[in-house]
Formats: C-alpha cells, structure tokens, sequence
C-alpha cells in the first residue's frame, strides 16, 4: 500500500487517543479503532504515519505494531498473556552463569547481581543461581511474586514488556525498565553479555552484528513505548 493520507494526528477519544488519517479513524488489521492510553503515545505514532513516504513499510512503524498487538492480541485476553510473560521467572537469564571463561563469568556477575539484588528488594524475593544450563527450579514464592507484578499489567504496559522479556531473556531486567531503575541501555547491556562477548572473542561477523543491532533496535522501541505510556 502506498501512502495516500495528507496528515496523521492523535485526537482525544473517549479515556484515550485515537489516530486519524485525514479525520478518518486508523484502524488495526483486525479492524478496531487504533486508540491509545496516552497523549505522547498517539502523537509518536501519528508521527510515524507522516514520515511514510511512498510504500508504507510496517517495519518502520513499530510503534503502531505495538499497539496493534496491545489492542488485538493482548486486551482480549491479558491474564493468559501476562501468565506466558511470567513463565520467563522459572528461568531468568541473570540466573545462569557460567565459570568458563572467567572473563566472561565476572561480566555477568557485574551486569546480573545488580539487576538481581533489585529485584530482591522491590519483591522480597530470593533466586536460585546456577553454572551451566541445567534448568534450577526458583522458589515458588518468587515465581508468584514476580507473576503477580506481571499480572496486575494493563494490556498496553503488557504489549510494551513482552519485546523487553523475549528478546532479552529476563523478566528481572524487564520490569527493571518497567519501574525506571534501568536505563534502556543498561538493561541492553546487561542481556547481551554472552553476545558481546562472543563478538570481542571471535573479532567481526557481519552477520551476527546484524542480528544484535536488529534485536537491540526492537528493544529501544518497546522501551520507548513503555515510556509513552507514562
């Protein structure tokens, strides 16, 4: 499709912000009014619809894709998609080490202590940590504790932590995020500690570094949209 709409805005709708295109309501693919909780939310999205040029491409709209996925895959049901964000605590990241190299163990001791002595603070809860892959079961009383953090999620702040949690592989430096006590960038950082690892090991690889910069990029974006929200 290419472009066909002169101006894109956010106009109040109801308790939220709906998106025109040229004083038509956007629609989502599954046909439901493109509304949004905030202001600054509407506005970066209408924003995204006036920087198309020519033939829209969804995957400069990311934004929009978001807030698609809240409205259609999310608000239908968000106890059942909260419950498969919340599995991510049976096996967090920041939970599995490694003790070879040593270089390697020591990075992510730095980059996941921290993350994890936060979390034991704003939850009192505890984690089991392991070397090697072998699963290690958590308390049950952290399991709970972390889902019911997800749980009490409105669908928008959902959609907007489920890219935080699957690219990154951590639930912890996730809601760190959420509640503001990371940085986007510091979180990054701390999720891709094997990755940047492997990188500086094994010198330059085209492909690999293509991979990161894509993952790193959807992961500003759902942190940016968190930010919107607020």
């Amino acid at each position: 499709m290419k472009r066909f709409w002169k101006l894109a805005e956010a106009v109040p709708a109801g308790d939220g912000w709906a998106i025109l295109i040229d004083r038509r309501p956007v629609k989502t693919p599954g046909k439901s009014d493109l509304v949004v909780p905030t202001r600054a939310l509407g506005e970066a999205i209408a924003d995204e619809w006036n920087a198309v040029e020519g033939t829209i491409d969804p995957r400069a709209m990311p934004l929009t894709g978001i807030a698609n996925a809240a409205i259609e895959h999310v608000a239908p049901d968000p106890a059942a998609f909260a419950a498969g964000l919340a599995r991510y605590a049976e096996t967090d990241l920041a939970c599995y080490r490694t003790d070879s190299p040593s270089g390697l163990g020591e990075r992510q001791r730095y980059e996941w202590d921290r993350l994890l002595a936060w979390a034991r603070r704003r939850f009192d809860v505890d984690f089991a940590v392991t070397t090697g892959l072998t699963h290690v079961e958590q308390p049950a009383a952290t399991v709970e504790r972390l889902r019911h953090a997800v749980s009490v999620l409105e669908p928008f702040h959902l959609a907007g932590l489920s890219p935080l949690v699957t690219i990154g592989g951590s639930l912890v430096a996730a809601l760190g995020v959420l509640e503001g006590v990371s940085t986007p960038e510091e979180a990054w950082e701390a999720v891709t500690v094997d990755d940047r690892w492997q990188l500086e090991q094994w010198g330059s690889d085209t492909e690999a570094e293509a991979a990161l910069d894509n993952r790193g990029r959807d992961f500003m974006t759902a942190a940016r949209f968190l930010k919107l929200l607020n």
